[in-house]
């Protein structure tokens, strides 16, 4: 392997970049692939939202509570907390969305008509989520109040009235429900999925189309060569898209920066090795710009938009949905950014998404360095 010869390459590729300007518009593909994603994929409607519960009183009472919660659609009661770094652990992870813990005395107030409170936790890191739990849990908190208010004032034979509970909310990693803290990181991954699927998936089809794959062929460069100077320009672009998206999100739009800088950039260079390897292997399939590009949109940047937990929670899709998006790389990238940008979560509770990450990448490599071949065909 020579380093000449791929940098001679790569200026190749740079001066190609710079001079291809268009943009390819898919007129048919794109109302089809939105129309069945839309109709058949995508529910709108949030339902079983993951409750964690911390009961501290432990009474009757709270039981009672709790069976309302256990009642509805709305939630589905996954853990049941031993105490308050559990609750934490639970939200952290991703395990459950809201969180609600009932105080000590919550039976006791009751009973003494003094009035009480149950205490919300959100993750806000998906702020319509968040949101829409919030509005649910206060609704079944309101009407257990009423039922309670009825109660007290006939045991008591007036028609006296008792302090309402009320649910006090707190809201994590997304404080002000802003929609824009959400929307950033998936834009992140909307932005190298089409630079690193799209652009690499005209290289090849580009030389083939343009009739000069055959000077290519006849000069020493190996398949290898190629496929790293072809590729090395387009992993730049997509760092810096990365850089310039990250920084923007960061100081112009405010969005909250917990984690590390190195670890957004290392989860961003191994999601580019798996796109750029793939829109290069959807290029050397294809032999047409037009179909490779077809190709790159209906596997990227759709499925980016549409099926990665970007814009629609994916716990709220059907199950077949579910099992589809977990062969998607993007919803792991995705999974990945809103941990650094949100939670600043430790890498060691979602190492999980860069082992899936690192196996994509290994076989789209792996792929795309075994199907080119120099030779005519």
């Amino acid at each position: 392997m020579s380093l000449r010869r791929i940098f001679a390459i790569m200026r190749k590729e740079f001066i190609q970049i710079s001079r291809d300007v268009r943009s390819l518009l898919i007129i048919f593909a794109i109302p089809l692939i939105l129309l069945f994603i839309y109709g058949y994929a995508v529910n709108l409607d949030v339902k079983h939202i993951p409750l964690c519960i911390y009961d501290r009183d432990g009474s009757q009472d709270s039981q009672d509570l709790l069976k309302a919660f256990q009642a509805t659609e709305y939630f589905d009661i996954v853990h049941l907390a031993r105490d308050y770094p559990d609750v934490v652990r639970q939200i952290d992870t991703g395990a459950c969305a809201v969180a609600i813990v009932i105080p000590v005395r919550f039976s006791e107030d009751l009973r003494d008509g003094g009035g009480t409170s149950v205490q919300a936790i959100l993750d806000a890191s998906d702020s319509n989520s968040a949101n829409i739990g919030l509005g649910y849990a206060q609704g079944i908190v309101a009407a257990y109040s009423s039922r309670v208010q009825v109660d007290w004032a006939q045991r008591r034979g007036n028609a006296a009235s008792v302090p309402p509970i009320d649910i006090r909310a707190r809201t994590w990693f997304n404080e002000d429900l802003e929609s824009m803290a959400n929307i950033v990181p998936g834009v992140v991954a909307l932005v190298m999925a089409v630079v690193g699927a799209f652009l690499t998936s005209l290289t090849i089809a580009r030389e083939w189309e343009r009739g000069t794959m055959e000077q290519l062929i006849s000069t020493p460069v190996q398949p290898l060569e190629i496929q790293i100077g072809k590729l090395i320009p387009y992993f730049f672009i997509g760092m810096s898209d990365t850089a310039l998206c990250a920084f923007l999100g960061v100081r112009w739009f405010g969005v909250p920066f917990r984690g590390s800088w190195p670890l957004l950039f290392g989860s961003s260079a191994l999601f580019l090795l798996v796109v750029l390897s793939l829109g290069y292997w959807m290029s050397v399939t294809a032999k047409s710009q037009l179909a490779a590009s077809q190709f790159a949109l209906v596997a990227t940047f759709l499925p980016t938009f549409l099926l990665s937990g970007f814009l629609f929670p994916i716990d709220q899709m059907p199950l077949v949905v579910q099992f589809i998006t977990r062969i998607l790389p993007a919803r792991y990238y995705i999974t990945i950014l809103r941990n650094i940008f949100l939670k600043g979560t430790p890498v060691t509770l979602f190492a999980d998404q860069f082992v899936a990450l690192a196996i994509y990448a290994f076989v789209l490599v792996t792929l795309a360095t075994r199907a080119f071949h120099k030779r005519l065909e």
